[in-house]
């Protein structure tokens, strides 16, 4: 018999194993509790009672794990936000799937047999993006160890769920409805300063300049709304260039469809800086998009508001939404639009 082909060491690294019953020992619980920073989620997120033997995927609620570290939510939710900004983890809260990227280079399995084990705990995971996600990354992982691991992968874990995420339900709950109104409230006070920033007349420039003409898709640019959309590459693009905007604490289910519905859209469109058929592509213009709506006083907050009114400042779904997108590409939020 074959001997079993083992898993490439890697070099140069050391590790320490934790139980994972540490988390509930009466001794441990006893000492001092962990007080809220993105270091200690960070290690409760490797090594908490809510991990699995699929390396870095697991599921779990942001109020469960908040729970579980007795912080409240609002100290959970600011130290995920500093992991995520990082890149070193993401979440479907929705779903309740967090997904650690890196995770698997520190944990390879030992033989094939181990990752045969791990389809048991694959279909518990709900299906959504961030588990497909996962999936491309673990398979590549997987299958970069040698044949006989990708094998026992392929076997484990077949091919993901291909299926749409679920058509929201049309109903809306109290906070929801106040969320529209505000929105309402805010398009009609736009209007009103964007009129006052850029005076009379529609600006003849895009964004970035160029004379303003018909804004058409391609022709032949279907393909391009299959673009897979990075959203959390736009989203650290936009906490890094947009320095004084909101933060985004939570990337749920409904800012990711509008989030990919514009990079959709703007990879369609003919006007500067979009057009793009490569997602390396639509980051730089989505880049550039943030680094100019970041010179707009309006859209960050400096213009003089109306009176009686807070000064308006643009985030993360005003920017992603139809009308607040199409209306900055079309520069009507700087005082030096033509």
């Amino acid at each position: 018999m074959a001997a079993t082909p083992e898993a490439p060491a890697l070099t140069k690294a050391r590790y320490r194993k934790i139980e994972v019953r540490m988390w509930g020992d009466e001794k441990f619980r006893a000492l001092s509790p962990i007080q809220p920073s993105a270091q200690a989620l960070w290690i409760f997120l490797l090594t908490g009672p809510h991990t699995g033997p699929i390396p870095g995927l697991f599921r779990s609620g942001r109020a469960a794990m908040a729970e579980e570290l007795s912080w409240d939510l609002e100290a959970f939710e600011e130290a995920f936000r500093e992991a995520f900004q990082q890149g070193m983890v993401k979440a479907d809260w929705k779903a309740k799937v967090v997904w650690i990227p890196n995770a698997i280079k520190c944990n390879r399995p030992e033989s094939p047999n181990v990752i045969r084990s791990w389809a048991s705990e694959w279909v518990l995971i709900p299906e959504c993006d961030l588990k497909r996600e996962a999936y491309e990354s673990l398979r590549a992982n997987i299958h970069g160890l040698g044949e006989a691991y990708g094998k026992a992968f392929d076997e484990a874990f077949g091919k993901p769920s291909g299926k749409a995420s679920a058509k929201p339900s049309g109903k809306t709950c109290g906070n929801q409805e106040q969320e529209q109104e505000q929105e309402q409230e805010q398009e009609k006070s736009m209007a009103a300063n964007a009129a006052v920033d850029n005076g009379a007349g529609a600006p003849s420039v895009d964004l970035l300049g160029a004379a303003i003409g018909k804004i058409e898709p391609e022709a032949g640019g279907a393909g391009v709304t299959q673009l897979l959309c990075p959203a959390d590459r736009l989203i650290r693009a936009y906490h890094e260039l947009m320095p004084d905007n909101p933060r985004v604490k939570v990337l749920n289910d409904a800012r990711r469809r509008s989030i990919t519905a514009r990079w959709r859209e703007a990879a369609r469109l003919s006007c500067k800086p979009f057009g793009y058929s490569t997602v390396a592509d639509g980051v730089a213009a989505w880049r550039a998009f943030f680094e100019v709506c970041a010179q707009s006083e309006f859209l960050t907050g400096k213009s003089k508001p109306q009176p009686g009114k807070p000064p308006f400042v643009a985030d993360i779904d005003f920017l992603m939404s139809p009308t607040g997108f199409s209306k900055c590409l079309e520069n009507k939020y700087h005082r030096d639009a033509a």
